[in-house]
């Protein structure tokens, strides 16, 4: 059984088709790219499968359950956690408090005890503020602990990220141009970061991105999406040659 399966997935914006009859399935453990040109849907795949959007029609089976129509928190606590193409931190927040709102949803204590700060509330922040120490070490970002959000670097903003999706214990990690903003140097660390990250963590990842190099180095398969729809599935050295994706990113006939 795939751990995410789609079926017919099609979703409009008023009247304006933004993503018809896709089709995608995932075997655990797999990294898989989300290619095409902007506009193409590509993002509106991930908001459908994560709860921010209801399809029109279609199903989103994560481990053989349907979860279309879920709330976004629900999608979440079944272990699916994403990234965003421009970064969401909490940026008045400390690098810490950061990590600490993501392992919330874990907490043993109710809503009282978390309001007046009795029973096992104490206990519960000690436990929820070492997990979340150890994932910044794990990540190098223990040094920055009380470091305001905004006040890192970049390419830690976007560590700090996944490290905070990672928090709510995903099996499956959705990655929405993690390389945006990133030099070539940059990107060649992203992809051994994202390497280390699906090996440590035993994650099936989904990624969106522009940057080819990376596309082409990191993942296993390819689906290309044009004007809402597929246009070509593969493995990187099939969609490189494809004259439909060839057509779509250069624009009229691909060379025979």
């Amino acid at each position: 059984m795939p751990l995410l399966k789609v079926e017919k997935l099609t979703h409009y914006f008023g009247g304006l088709m933004a993503l018809s009859d896709f089709r995608l399935s995932i075997a655990r453990g797999e990294l898989v790219g989300l290619i095409g040109p902007n506009g193409a849907g590509k993002t509106t795949v991930f908001n459908l499968i994560t709860g921010v959007h209801l399809p029109a029609e279609g199903n989103i089976l994560f481990e053989g359950g349907e979860i279309a129509g879920l709330a976004p928190n629900r999608i979440t606590a079944l272990g699916i956690a994403r990234t965003f193409q421009n970064i969401r931190l909490f940026r008045d927040l400390t690098v810490l408090d950061n990590v600490r709102t993501a392992f919330y949803a874990q907490a043993g204590y109710g809503a009282a005890e978390g309001l007046f700060r009795f029973g096992r509330f104490k206990r519960e922040e000690e436990r929820i503020a070492g997990k979340a120490l150890d994932l910044l070490g794990a990540f190098g970002l223990r040094e920055w602990a009380d470091e305001q959000a905004r006040n890192l670097p970049y390419g830690l903003q976007r560590r700090l990220e996944i490290a905070r999706a990672l928090a709510t214990g995903p099996r499956l990690l959705l990655l929405d141009e993690p390389a945006a903003g990133m030099n070539p140097n940059e990107i060649l660390k992203l992809m051994e970061f994202i390497r280390w990250i699906r090996k440590e963590f035993s994650l099936t990842i989904l990624l969106i991105e522009h940057q080819m190099p990376l596309v082409m180095g990191l993942c296993e398969r390819i689906v290309v999406l044009d004007f809402g729809a597929t246009i070509a599935e593969g493995t990187p050295g099939e969609i490189q040659i494809h004259p439909r994706v060839l057509e779509a990113y250069l624009g009229g006939e691909a060379a025979p």
